[in-house]
């Protein structure tokens, strides 16, 4: 052992030098901090409810030392249409984000958009995932997908009533994807294509007659009460694909047992969470509208059987152009991924 020098000063110096200080024995490890970026607004059911949900399971399961700190209206990025770049590249660390709006990567996932047998989210979740790892994970590789849920379209709102076949033509009407476009063409309206925060202005504007819909659009905080004339339902119904994803290096960065956290929450459960907050929100909407004076100006149309039955037997003819259109672009399975959601 070496010998402290014999100048007291510079004994109390050496003694110094050779204690550790404490509060660098064991100091404690700062918490991993995942940055969400929605472009939702904070109120949004998305936020307010999936997120909060995911945000107290990992700060539970991890004992404090896995968090989340949320971005919302776009903090991190304006509009929609970017969030799947936002998440690859990092800019934020998870996104919530709508396949529609890069649907080029995502042929196989638009197919749950179509009318189906599904009427609601949670069961059109549910069908998809009883595929994805046959024919839809494929399309996720660049990110760790955490969540692939859906939102139901049951309603139509519009400045004019198209409630019939006829009312339908020629009305410029927003569906909830470019896959549906032989199908909006095959009920005779002229499908434009528009991202949800615009539809308000649209149909204010004249921009747009008709938007598909779901219950909670109608209300706060989309609010298309105030625009529309007409909120339409019986309709063949539109199921919007939504995703969560995670940066997948940010992923891989993270330890073990972090990893296995976002593992357990992802997939199934977490879509399901998805679909039951887009479901639960349409439920409070549907209570929220029942006399509301701002649906005094609205007029509610269920659309008749034999109406109904028209528009069911367009779908079928646009679907078979939708199909003829995935064999030509070289996705040959498009019918069997659809009927396999649909079985």
């Amino acid at each position: 052992m070496a010998q402290l020098p014999t100048n007291p000063t510079c004994r109390r110096i050496a003694k110094a030098l050779l204690v550790v200080p404490p509060l660098l024995v064991g100091a404690p490890v700062a918490a991993e901090e995942l940055s969400v970026a929605t472009f939702m607004p904070p109120q949004h059911h998305i936020n307010s409810k999936l997120f909060s949900w995911f945000g107290e399971e990992i700060a539970k399961r991890s004992n404090g030392s896995l968090k989340m700190k949320l971005f919302p209206a776009g903090q991190l990025g304006a509009g929609p249409v970017q969030q799947w770049k936002r998440a690859v590249e990092g800019v934020a660390d998870i996104t919530f984000g709508i396949q529609a709006y890069t649907a080029n990567l995502f042929p196989r996932s638009m197919l749950i958009i179509p009318p189906g047998k599904s009427t609601n989210a949670v069961e059109a979740t549910k069908r998809l995932w009883r595929v994805y790892e046959r024919y839809l994970a494929q399309e996720y590789k660049a990110v760790k997908a955490m969540g692939v849920f859906t939102v139901g379209g049951s309603l139509i709102a519009a400045t004019r009533d198209v409630s019939t076949m006829e009312g339908l033509r020629g009305a410029k009407l927003v569906p909830y994807s470019t896959i549906t476009t032989p199908i909006i063409k095959a009920m005779g309206a002229v499908p434009v294509q528009m991202p949800v925060t615009q539809m308000y202005t649209g149909l204010s504007t004249g921009t747009i007659d008709a938007t598909y819909a779901s219950f909670n659009n109608i209300t706060p905080p989309w609010n298309f009460w105030d625009v529309a004339k007409f909120v339409v339902g019986n309709i063949p119904t539109q199921f919007q694909a939504t995703y969560v994803v995670l940066n997948r290096d940010r992923y891989r960065g993270l330890s073990a047992a972090h990893r296995k956290i976002i593992d357990d929450l992802s997939g199934l459960p977490m879509s399901l969470k998805g679909a039951e907050s887009f479901d639960g929100a349409d439920e409070v909407a549907k209570k929220m509208m029942q006399g509301s004076p701002k649906m005094a100006r609205v007029k509610l149309i269920q659309t008749s059987a034999g109406e109904r039955a028209k528009m069911d037997a367009a779908v079928k003819r646009g679907l078979d152009v939708l199909f003829a259109d995935y064999e030509k672009r070289g996705i040959k399975d498009a019918r069997e991924i659809y009927e396999a959601i649909n079985r």
